[in-house]
C-alpha cells in the first residue's frame, strides 16, 4: 500500500497563499495611476507655493513625499515581481520609479532578493539589511569599533544622515556589491544617466534652484520615513534571529517581521507594507492583496504588532542577546541587573 506523502511546511503555506499570487494589471494600473497623478500635482503645487511662502512649500512636503513613498512601494512589487504580469512592463516601471526614488532598479531588487532570502539569518547578514550585530560581537570590538557602531545605531544618524546618505550617495555608486553583478551595475550607471538628464531639463526650465528648493526637502523626508518604516517592520524586542543551523524561514517571516498597525490612510498611502510578515512569507502576493489575505486567515493576526506609538521606544534596540533572544540596548549592557541575569 502506498502511503500518502506528508504535506511538508512550504507546502502547508503554499496552499495558504497561492490563491493570492500574482498580478491584477487593472489594480495595478489603478494604483500606479493614483500614485503618480497625485504625487506630480503636489509636486506641481509646492513649485507653484514658493511664490507665495516657503513656509507653505515645506507644508507640502509631507504629503508628496507620502506619495513618493507609496510610489517606491509599487517599485518594490515589481522587483519582486508580483505588480504586472508582464517582466517587460514591470521592469520598465520599477526602473522610471527608480530614477524619482533615487533607487537603481536592479541593484535594490538584487540586495532586497538577499533579504528576503536571509532574513534574520545571523550567518547571511550584510546586504539590504540594517546592520545589527550580537552582544557577543559587539564586546569582542576595540574601543574605536565599539563607537563606530554606536554612532550608526544612534537615531539622528539612522533616521536623518544616514538615510540621506544612503539613498544621495551610496546608491549613485554602491562600492558594496560584488564587480559581477553586471544588470545591477548597468541599472546604477542608467539611473545616474536619467537622473542627470533630469536635472539639466529642470535647470533649462524651471531653474536649478527652484528645483532643488522643492525636491530636496521631497527627497530627505522620503529617505527618512522609509528607512523608519524598514527598521520597525524587523526591530523589536522579540524579533527573530538565528544561526543557520537553527534558522527557518517561515519562523523567520512571522517572527521576524512585524505588522505594523497603521492609521487606515497610512496604510494606503504605505501601500499594505505594514502587512510585513505577510509579505516576507510570500513576496509574489502585490501589496493590494495583503490585507485580503489576512483577513481570511485570523492567524496571520497572531504576530507582533507594532504602532506609531510603540516605534518611538524601538530606536533604542541596538544589540541582539543571543542568550536571551531578543534585541537590547546599550544601556541594558552596562545595567547591573542585565549583567548578573
Amino acid at each position: 500500500m502506498t502511503k500518502t506523502p506528508v504535506d511538508t511546511r512550504a507546502d502547508q503555506f503554499r496552499k495558504i497563499l497561492q490563491p493570492y499570487w500574482g498580478a491584477d494589471n487593472a489594480r495595478s494600473v489603478i494604483q500606479l495611476f493614483t500614485s503618480l497623478v497625485p504625487f506630480f500635482l503636489l509636486w506641481y503645487a509646492m513649485l507653484r507655493s514658493l511664490g507665495v511662502g516657503y513656509w507653505l512649500t515645506l507644508l507640502l512636503v509631507f504629503p508628496t513625499a507620502g506619495f513618493l513613498m507609496r510610489l517606491f512601494m509599487i517599485q518594490h512589487d515589481c522587483g519582486h515581481g508580483s505588480f504586472f504580469r508582464s517582466r517587460r512592463v514591470r521592469n520598465g516601471v520599477g526602473f522610471c520609479i527608480g530614477v524619482l526614488t533615487l533607487v537603481p532598479y536592479e541593484y535594490w531588487r538584487r540586495t532586497h532578493a538577499y533579504h528576503h532570502a536571509h532574513s534574520g539569518n545571523l550567518d547571511f547578514r550584510g546586504f539590504g539589511d540594517i546592520d545589527t550585530l550580537t552582544v557577543r560581537e559587539y564586546e569582542a570590538l576595540k574601543p574605536t569599533a565599539r563607537f563606530s557602531y554606536r554612532l550608526y545605531r544612534h537615531p539622528l544618524l539612522m533616521f536623518l544622515i544616514g538615510p540621506a546618505f544612503h539613498f544621495l550617495i551610496k546608491h549613485r555608486y554602491p562600492w558594496d556589491i560584488p564587480r559581477d553583478w553586471t544588470l545591477a551595475w548597468r541599472s546604477v550607471w542608467l539611473t545616474n544617466t536619467a537622473i542627470v538628464g533630469i536635472l539639466v531639463a529642470m535647470g533649462l526650465t524651471i531653474g536649478m534652484k527652484s528645483f532643488l528648493l522643492v525636491q530636496i526637502p521631497i527627497t530627505l523626508a522620503t529617505c527618512s520615513f522609509g528607512v523608519w518604516l524598514f527598521y520597525v517592520q524587523h526591530q523589536y524586542e522579540d524579533t527573530y534571529w538565528h544561526r543557520q543551523d537553527n534558522w527557518d524561514y517561515y519562523d523567520a517571516a512571522l517572527q521576524g517581521s512585524s505588522y505594523l498597525v497603521l492609521p487606515k490612510p497610512l496604510q494606503w498611502l504605505t501601500a499594505n507594507i505594514g502587512l510585513h510578515h505577510i509579505h516576507h512569507l510570500s513576496s509574489r502576493i502585490p501589496n493590494y492583496r495583503l490585507q485580503e489575505c489576512m483577513d481570511a486567515h485570523p492567524e496571520f493576526q497572531e504576530v507582533t504588532r507594532v504602532t506609531l506609538r510603540d516605534s518611538l521606544r524601538l530606536a533604542r534596540l541596538s544589540l541582539w542577546d543571543e542568550d536571551r533572544d531578543c534585541l537590547v540596548g546599550f544601556r541594558e549592557l552596562r545595567s547591573r541587573e542585565y549583567l548578573a541575569a
